[in-house]
């Protein structure tokens, strides 16, 4: 019974204590016009929307790790060149969630920044070009990349280029989004 307590109270214990690496905490959420893109060279590009969140676990002034959720919508409507073919198709309905880390250069009113990070992404998928048919709705991993400024005195308003790269579905899903981040908690 004695054991039982102590490991009882060293687990409640630990739950209770805080990471002294984390200096401040924040939530983050973007918007923007939403990308899909086939890996094929096609010319052909799917347009929607974008939105995601993220909870900002800042390291330092330089570094922040960023676990996030996310939503994207595209459809078939735009080319770069000359029509759509019927049976062209880049689009893709999911739910995008994992991790990644930011890395920026703290610069006053603006500082530039590049994250990179791994998730998975649940949804559908229809890839359809000369070369690749594939539609299908499932659970896919994804490699997140963005780069982008963070604006104002407090660098609080984000605006960047993000993409997502699918190695299955053979896309590239992304956004030019702006964001905005609220400050939980602040610790030093």
């Amino acid at each position: 019974m004695k054991k039982i307590l102590l490991i009882l109270f060293t687990i409640c214990g630990l739950t209770r204590m805080q990471a002294q690496f984390i200096t401040e905490e924040a939530v983050e959420v973007s918007v923007g016009y939403g990308l899909s893109l086939p890996y094929d060279e096609t010319g052909f590009y799917g347009t929607g929307y974008f939105a995601q969140g993220e909870y900002v676990l800042g390291i330092n002034e330089w570094i922040d790790l960023r676990p996030y959720a996310g939503y994207i919508f595209t459809e078939m409507n735009e080319s770069f060149g000359g029509p759509i073919k019927p049976e062209d198709k880049a689009t893709v309905n999911a739910f995008l969630f994992g991790g990644k880390g930011r890395v920026r250069i703290p610069i006053d009113w603006v500082a530039p920044y590049a994250e990179l990070g791994i998730g998975g992404t649940v949804g559908s998928f229809e890839t359809v070009t000369a070369k690749r048919n594939f539609e299908k709705s499932g659970i896919f991993m994804h490699i997140p990349a963005s780069l982008g400024f963070e604006l104002g005195p407090n660098h609080n308003v984000t605006l960047e280029l993000t993409g997502y790269f699918h190695n299955d579905p053979a896309q590239v899903v992304g956004a030019v989004a702006i964001g905005v981040s609220f400050p939980v908690g602040y610790y030093r």
